[in-house]
């Protein structure tokens, strides 16, 4: 009894063609066999691939993650270290005022003419000092708005961030779940599909998918391999249309196939 094999299975890498050639469209069991394994193997294969750059993915989120915490406390250091010299500097004015209060009680205490004058001479430059540090304070809370706002901007854009990337985590993880759920099943019945190919044969399609990857058994079109799309030898694409073994490309060794969607040779 024919078997139908879907139209994915028996695409070898080439597009198929409406052919002349008048020539049964009935494969070799163990050709459709071998393209029902291939096609499970792609699929095992490219949910491999994707669960494998889940890591990368996941390190990509988390350094995103870590440049957007890293700019947020920068910014907040940046206003804090701001509002720290802004306190200092109003330290240093009281002890200014200190100094002047000190010295002005010198002044009042002291019957020396060259003592008072000293003394009023620390005043006067304490209070020249203070002038300076308060024109210092002026640009140090001007810097401190300024601070206090580009913080606050770059943490509502670091806190947008961060729900961005805690989104993707979920729905990386999701994502998994389903990719390993769906490698589960595809791998269930595995054995049972390698079975239906007979151990040679299997042996052979093994060693040719460690060298060529999934595309192992490929369709001909007007006389070129599907695998490395070399031209083949009139002989080899007669023994493939006549159905009666498996044949190999003689350039890549790939296991050949031929169905009458195929032109066979190049007119």
């Amino acid at each position: 009894m024919q078997r139908n094999i879907p139209e994915a299975l028996i695409d070898g890498g080439l597009s198929p063609r409406l052919g002349s050639c008048a020539t049964s469209n009935k494969m070799l069991p163990v050709i459709e066999n071998l393209l029902i394994l291939q096609d499970r193997d792609r699929k095992i294969m490219r949910i491999e691939a994707e669960l494998a750059n889940l890591g990368p993915e996941r390190s990509a989120l988390e350094q995103r993650a870590q440049r957007a915490q890293t700019q947020a406390d920068a910014g907040k250091l940046k206003a804090k270290q701001l509002e720290s010299d802004r306190k200092k500097l109003e330290l240093d004015v009281e002890a200014k005022k200190g100094l002047i209060e000190k010295y002005s009680l010198q002044q009042f205490q002291t019957k020396k003419n060259e003592e008072y004058r000293a003394l009023a001479h620390e005043i006067e430059m304490c209070k020249e000092a203070i002038s300076k540090i308060e024109d210092e304070q002026l640009a140090v809370m001007e810097q401190v708005d300024v601070a206090n706002r580009e913080a606050a901007e770059v943490s509502k854009s670091s806190a947008a961030t961060l729900k961005e990337v805690e989104m993707a985590r979920t729905a990386l993880a999701d994502k998994e779940t389903r990719l390993k759920r769906e490698l589960a099943e595809l791998k269930g019945d595995y054995a049972r599909l390698e079975s239906a190919v007979e151990e040679g044969v299997r042996d052979r399609y093994i060693r040719l998918r460690k060298q060529r990857g999934a595309n192992v058994v490929v369709g001909i079109d007007r006389g070129i391999c599907g695998g490395c799309h070399m031209k083949l030898p009139m002989q080899i694409l007669l023994s493939c249309q006549a159905q009666q073994e498996l044949v190999n490309c003689i350039n890549c060794g790939r296991i050949l196939y031929f169905t009458r969607e195929m032109e066979l040779a190049v007119a």
